[in-house]
C-alpha cells in the first residue's frame, strides 16, 4: 500500500537498509538461536525456582545467556542495519561470555557447583554456544557487506 494511508514503519520495512537477515543460512541461525533461548531460559527458570542457593552464579549466568540469545534472535528476525549492529554487538558479547565462563569453569571448577549453558565452552549443549556466535558474526558481517554493496 502506498500513499497517505501507509505509515512510516511500513515504508522503512521496504528500504534497502531494512534487509531481512533470515534468508539462506540466516534461517538456520534464527532456528538455532531460538532453540538456545528455549533451552537456556527453561533450564535457568527451573534451576532458579527450585534450587537457586546451590549455584546462584551458574543459574544466573544461564538466565543471562537465555536473554542474550533471545535478543539476538529478535534482532535477526527484525533485520535492518540497526538490528544487524545490535546483533553483532550481542554476538561478540556472547562469544566473550562463552570463552570467559568456559575458561573459568576449567581453571576453577569449584566456582560452579552446577553447570551453566556456557560451562566448558558449551559442552553440555554440543559446543553450540561457542560455535553459534562465531557463525553469526561471520553471517552478519557478510550481510552488512552485501547491504552496503
Amino acid at each position: 500500500m502506498t500513499g497517505p494511508g501507509r505509515n512510516d514503519e511500513a515504508a522503512r520495512d521496504d528500504s534497502p537498509g531494512r534487509q531481512k537477515l533470515i534468508k539462506g543460512p540466516g534461517i538456520l541461525l534464527v532456528w538455532l538461536y531460538g532453540v538456545m533461548v528455549v533451552g537456556a531460559v527453561s533450564r535457568s527458570a527451573v534451576q532458579i525456582s527450585t534450587d537457586f542457593g546451590k549455584a546462584p552464579l551458574a543459574y544466573s549466568l544461564s538466565a543471562l545467556a537465555g536473554l542474550v540469545y533471545g535478543f539476538i534472535t529478535y534482532s535477526l528476525v527484525r533485520g535492518g542495519s540497526t538490528a544487524r549492529t545490535a546483533a553483532l554487538v550481542c554476538c561478540a558479547a556472547e562469544l566473550v561470555g562463552v570463552l570467559g565462563v568456559g575458561t573459568w569453569t576449567l581453571v576453577e571448577p569449584s566456582a560452579f557447583p552446577d553447570a551453566t549453558v556456557w560451562s566448558d565452552f558449551g559442552m553440555g549443549y554440543l559446543f553450540i554456544p561457542v560455535i553459534l556466535p562465531v557463525t553469526a558474526i561471520f553471517w552478519l558481517t557478510r550481510a552488512r557487506r552485501a547491504a552496503g554493496a
